[in-house]
């Protein structure tokens, strides 16, 4: 495996609500190499999208990190003070949110808003930033840059505002884009189009890209490894290959059932497969596996211990006692 940027180490990032304490990141550790994407693919309320926030520390009350390291070039950076940690966020570290019609300022122009990000954290003349920020669209695939930038954000359509997110993103040369979603909404032709701008844009840079999705086709599309997340920890990080051809995990296995596959026969009146019951209470996790109530091979010791990772190789690792 290339060298590490970021090492997540033992990360524990809960919610103190008062019904309770939700854990919804639970004691993660991940790898991101330089210049490769890392994926991380679960359900619903699994964490995915808690984990991006903690490591760009936007994690606000009631929540909190209360324990673990993320390290981002061999440094602590839960251990920065504020002001530093704001020269990180955007500059060496970017993120793509969900939403761009949330996330874009409806009210200020797209050019100004690329604009911005580049001289917070660059010395240039707003001439400098604007010349840069048409550069970025025509980077992105956004036709008459020239033009665009003076757009708000409502006179684009969904897909020229995740392009626009992207050129935000990438606006300081990062080496590490976070892209929570970033395919969510849109249709099939231009999810094709942003994997495709992402994939052409990490080649070209040598950004590396954590990309957090439910849907295992991006996963294909983009990653050289997968972290697979349940009930707040990963439960499986293989590369991709092993993922798709060789999943170990129950939960892994029930979600490359659930996918239907264009070659195989399929019988009449034969039903999808599903993975059977609902995701644990993050609020009152069952003792043991997180998993045990809709897995088809607990054992005794599922219901009472959780299972540790068991190193499949010097890469590889899972969570479940089948592979004690």
């Amino acid at each position: 495996m290339d060298e590490c940027l970021l090492k997540i180490k033992d990360l524990h990032t809960y919610y103190f609500t008062y019904a309770g304490v939700v854990k919804a990141v639970n004691g993660i550790d991940l790898s991101i190499p330089k210049g490769e994407t890392c994926g991380i693919v679960g359900e619903s309320g699994c964490g995915k999208s808690v984990t991006a926030r903690s490591i760009m520390r936007l994690i606000r009350p009631p929540g909190k990190i209360v324990k673990g390291q993320i390290l981002f070039n061999g440094q602590n950076i839960l251990k920065l003070k504020e002001s530093r940690m704001r020269d990180i966020r955007g500059n060496s570290i970017s993120m793509i949110f969900q939403e761009p019609m949330i996330s874009l300022n409806p009210l200020f122009r797209i050019g100004d808003q690329i604009a911005e990000t580049i001289r917070l954290h660059k010395t240039v003349s707003k001439r400098e930033a604007r010349d840069r920020s048409i550069e970025l669209l025509r980077k992105v695939g956004i036709p008459d840059p020239e033009k665009r930038i003076r757009d708000l954000p409502h006179q684009m359509s969904g897909g020229m505002q995740q392009r626009v997110m992207i050129a935000i993103a990438l606006s300081c040369d990062p080496k590490i884009i976070i892209a929570d979603e970033p395919t969510t909404a849109l249709d099939v032709t231009i999810q094709a189009q942003i994997l495709d701008i992402m994939n052409h844009l990490k080649e070209v840079t040598g950004t590396s890209i954590l990309m957090i999705t439910h849907d295992l086709g991006v996963i294909a599309e983009m990653a050289q490894s997968v972290a697979v997340m349940y009930a707040g920890k990963i439960v499986e990080y293989s590369s991709f290959k092993e993922i798709f051809t060789k999943p170990k995990h129950p939960y892994t296995i029930g979600l490359m059932d659930s996918v239907p596959k264009i070659n195989d026969p399929v019988p009449e009146n034969r039903m999808l497969k599903t993975i059977g019951g609902i995701v644990p209470n993050l609020l009152n996790l069952p003792k043991g596996c997180a998993f045990q109530e809709r897995c088809d091979k607990t054992f005794e010791i599922c219901r009472e211990k959780a299972p540790p990772k068991f190193e499949v190789n010097d890469e590889n690792y899972v969570r479940c006692w089948l592979y004690e």
